[in-house]
């Protein structure tokens, strides 16, 4: 499973805050969870992380074994297993289980994976964009409203 942290103190203060209403944030990360994981399954379709950047196209031999060149979205299999998993009571986790995830997230090289037929580039779709964090600090007003009303 591909780990990635995101570390923003503005979203940090805003979950503060709610919890210190409502005592319990299940229901706001579980929100916010399926926002993520709508919106990484979207990044297949643009072929783009989360910081805007485009993916690298496939390789002359990955589109010659493959017949196309749209990168990650062959079967469609590793877009449709992004899941939002809330992790105890504070912590929320946006991946997918499927065992090359991280090998197309952070890339690798046929010298260190013998059993690649080429070197990987890395094709991130992990991460929270400027939108992201927007429609996140959106659903946490939203809660607050809601709890204080």
């Amino acid at each position: 499973m591909i780990h990635v942290e995101f570390d923003d103190r503005e979203i940090r203060r805003a979950l503060q805050g709610l919890l210190a209403v409502t005592g319990s944030l299940d229901e706001v990360l579980t929100e916010i969870g399926e926002e993520l994981a709508e919106s990484t399954k979207q990044r297949f379709g643009t072929q783009t992380g989360p910081d805007g950047q485009s993916w690298e196209p496939n390789s002359p031999v990955t589109i010659e074994r493959k017949g196309r060149n749209q990168p990650l979205t062959d079967h469609g299999t590793l877009g449709e297993q992004i899941e939002p998993r809330l992790l105890g009571n504070d912590t929320l986790a946006v991946g997918s289980s499927t065992e090359y995830a991280a090998m197309q997230h952070f890339g690798g090289a046929k010298a260190e994976f013998p059993h690649l037929w080429g070197d990987i580039p890395a094709r991130p779709f992990l991460g929270i964009s400027d939108d992201d964090e927007d429609a996140v600090l959106n659903i946490i007003a939203a809660h607050l409203r809601d709890a204080t009303s």
